[in-house]
């Protein structure tokens, strides 16, 4: 096998795999607003709808670190390759990697921080008695949620934003640009 073949493979790989680590972390999201959420809601009670959702998201964030520590993998194998004749087509430009790092900072910002905070705040609301605590509970929940919810949405338009960024830098290698 040529280093020519063997390289294209190579680079074939790297491009399927990046393009399934964006379409997982752009694609799950925009699943679970477009259809998951509008369903549990309209079929499920706050607080059943708001526990499964819980898990749901737990799931995505998951999946999202893990699509993460892909692109981030496959970002440091092109930078070691750029030396090799192979790395010029492999070369990440700096706007992936200036929109990947503010993906994977708001990612993180939202599985490790912003998250759990507001689901031990969903859950203080679920366990309160008292309509004064279970109010004021509620009122705390769906203000840090606003916050989450705000930076999922940031993220998905960081991750679209990134898809061309990617196809651009394939279709260079290419030579169709």
């Amino acid at each position: 096998m040529t280093n020519g073949l063997r390289g294209s493979r190579l680079l074939i790989a790297c491009y399927t795999v990046e393009l399934l680590a964006l379409a997982i972390w752009v694609g799950g999201l925009i699943v679970i607003i477009a259809a998951v959420i509008p369903a549990v809601f309209n079929s499920l009670n706050m607080e059943t709808g708001g526990r499964f959702l819980t898990r749901v998201f737990d799931g995505y964030n998951r999946l999202v670190m893990i699509a993460a520590i892909v692109l981030i993998a496959l970002g440091l194998a092109q930078w070691m390759l750029k030396q090799r004749p192979l790395g010029r087509v492999l070369d990440v430009s700096a706007s992936e990697l200036i929109v990947l790092g503010a993906m994977v900072i708001v990612a993180a910002l939202i599985v490790f921080v912003l998250e759990p905070a507001s689901v031990s705040l969903q859950e203080q609301a679920f366990a309160a008695k008292v309509e004064a605590e279970r109010k004021a509970a509620y009122d705390a929940f769906f203000r840090s949620h606003a916050v989450v919810r705000a930076l999922y949405v940031l993220n998905l338009g960081l991750g679209a934003a990134m898809i061309p960024l990617k196809v651009r830098r394939m279709l260079h290698a290419g030579g169709a640009v």
